[in-house]
């Protein structure tokens, strides 16, 4: 251990991440076999903290579970997990998808926010082409303190929700539609250029970074650090 993290050679495990940021270190699956994983993963959890893999597929998820006890796999947001205790979920953030198709991202933002400590609202499959299915919705939204809207094709719901409310919209651009979405770029492009204020925009796909920053919003707006 040094300065707060641990070298194991192939990895450097920021155990001080917690006491700094308010979360645990995150192991991003992709990329990794699963013995790292597994490694890096029983070390977090030796080291007493959550220990939280994205982006991990069945055969890795089996290897890790083999290896910790009460680890447990969440197979529709890809993610490993092993809590150390039930927290009490604090505020509210919702989470909107255009389509069922969004919800493999949105489920990733979902499972790490609730075990950081956040509540959440699902509210799933109310895009722009059935749009009062939206509109039917719209007190969930307005009682949240955050909102983050998950929506692929071209990208439109995060413009109309941040329409609505007061409160800051997270727009996640998926890789969902057909060939002239270009995995997502035309989604992206479409939340960047957006007329509605309030609306920031993470990575195509990355409902990680999204649950991060409305984890920051939703302690602020309950006044915690």
């Amino acid at each position: 251990m040094n300065k707060g993290y641990e070298d194991i050679g192939f990895a450097k495990i920021d155990h001080d991440r917690e006491n700094r940021q308010g979360y645990p270190e995150v192991i991003f699956g992709a990329g990794k076999t699963k013995e790292q994983t597994a490694e890096i993963f029983k070390r977090i959890v030796k080291n007493g903290s959550t220990a939280i893999c994205t982006r991990a597929n069945k055969e890795m998820a089996e290897y890790v579970l083999s290896q910790v006890n009460g680890a447990k796999y969440i197979q529709e947001a890809s993610i490993i997990i092993y809590e150390t205790e039930q927290k009490e979920l604090i505020g509210q953030v919702c989470i909107a998808t255009g389509g069922t198709s969004d919800i493999f991202v949105a489920e990733e933002a979902a499972v790490v926010l609730e075990s950081f400590g956040s509540k959440v609202v699902r509210l799933y499959d109310v895009g722009v082409a059935g749009i009062h299915r939206l509109m039917d919705n719209v007190d969930i939204l307005r009682s949240s303190n955050c909102i983050i809207a998950v929506a692929g094709m071209e990208g439109a719901l995060p413009s109309v929700i941040a329409g609505l409310v007061s409160v800051p919209v997270i727009a996640v651009p998926t890789s969902v539609g057909y060939g002239a979405n270009l995995g997502g770029i035309a989604a992206l492009l479409g939340m960047l250029n957006s007329c509605a204020s309030g609306v920031s925009v993470v990575n195509i796909d990355n409902g990680f970074g999204a649950a991060n920053q409305a984890h920051l919003i939703n302690k602020l707006a309950e006044g915690k650090r």
